[in-house]
């Protein structure tokens, strides 16, 4: 273990062992030596624990700490709580660092001093490695500020930021599971610059495991939830998220909320998940009304729930639904998702 590592590479992982190596690898690898990677192993129940340990006896800068299943928030927490560097890097179990990644951001944050969270392009892999395309997000501060308020505009391994400026925000919040990365970004970005490096320097891998559909409705909310609370803040000067201490459960009575009408629109897009009971009684004239708020992630959703009542809810429920749907579908003929059209003829000849 070198004595002050300039970067700590967090790697937070739970039963991620089918692409690990590849990903510690990639690390030690790199071009730059003085980094440390400090391993989060989330409860692992897999083959994790072995291949860290095998790779910690190989390099001495590489750290394991072994924690209860707590959740990712919590290990990306604990990972900053415990990094040395003033340098945070982070990376996923199940992505790969090009080997010049960590010089290449930490000389540019090391020349630019104004910026807390630096980013890059990354390459897109599949499950078996091959490069499927690229991901090249906008670079220039000014303008990520600006879409950083619609959308995250950071590839989640690619980002490295300031240690001490991170921990003084007080790091990652569990109320915004799912986003909890976009969250942090949109605090560091209102007290810092914010830029991406124009060259592929990670490979993010896309596979079936990234998001399931039930993470898919929480990780819009919480994303929506980010954005409300932040505009919040720079409206008042007051963080209204401060007291929550875990994900809101928008089911629950919000009229006194800061999130009332995200919560409003939740409570019917939740049933975009095949789970959900949609077999009730439904009334999805509100999001017909607000249909022009819904971002492209949420307009798939709430396709998603109305087909999902027109195929379970009873004959006169269903009908309802289906007259808000076609109208919708004629205003908005990119609004179901192709994973969706094979659904349409049992939902609509109902």
């Amino acid at each position: 273990m070198i004595q002050t590592p300039h970067i700590t590479v967090v790697l937070p992982v739970r039963n991620g062992a089918r692409w690990l190596g590849e990903a510690v690898a990639s690390v030690a690898a790199q071009t730059r030596p003085d980094w440390e990677l400090l391993a989060i192993d989330d409860g692992s129940a897999d083959d994790t624990p072995r291949i860290l340990g095998e790779w910690t006896k190989r390099d001495g800068r590489i750290r394991v700490i072994r924690q209860e299943a707590l959740g990712l928030v919590a290990a990306l927490n604990r990972g900053l709580a415990e990094a040395r560097a003033s340098l945070v890097a982070r990376l996923d179990a199940d992505d790969r660092a090009l080997a010049e990644r960590l010089e290449r951001q930490a000389s540019h944050l090391d020349q630019h001093p104004d910026i807390g969270l630096l980013g890059s392009w990354a390459y897109k892999i599949d499950e078996r490695g091959a490069r499927r395309g690229e991901l090249q997000p906008a670079t220039e501060p000014a303008k990520l500020s600006a879409i950083l308020l619609e959308r995250n505009p950071f590839v989640h391994s690619s980002v490295m930021f300031r240690t001490e400026l991170a921990r003084r925000l007080n790091g990652f919040r569990p109320a915004f599971r799912a986003a909890e990365d976009y969250d942090l970004w949109l605090r560091i970005a209102e007290v810092a610059a914010v830029a991406n490096l124009p060259e592929p320097l990670i490979e993010y891998r896309w596979h079936s495991e990234n998001v399931t559909h039930r993470n898919a409705i929480r990780q819009a909310f919480s994303v929506r939830l980010a954005q409300r609370a932040a505009q919040l803040r720079r409206q008042s000067g007051r963080d209204p998220a401060d007291g929550l201490t875990a994900p809101p459960d928008w089911r629950a009575d919000t009229t006194a909320t800061f999130y009332a009408r995200e919560a409003e629109l939740y409570r019917l897009l939740e049933f975009a998940d095949p789970q959900a009971d949609a077999s009730g009684e439904l009334d999805f004239s509100l999001l017909a009304a607000r249909f022009d708020e819904l971002n492209h992630a949420e307009r798939a959703l709430a396709a998603h729930a109305m087909i999902n009542h027109m195929r379970r809810a009873g004959r006169v429920q269903a009908h309802r639904t289906r007259r808000i749907f076609l109208r919708l579908l004629l205003q908005k003929p990119g609004m179901v998702p192709k994973a969706a059209w094979p659904l349409l003829p049992v939902a609509l000849l109902r």
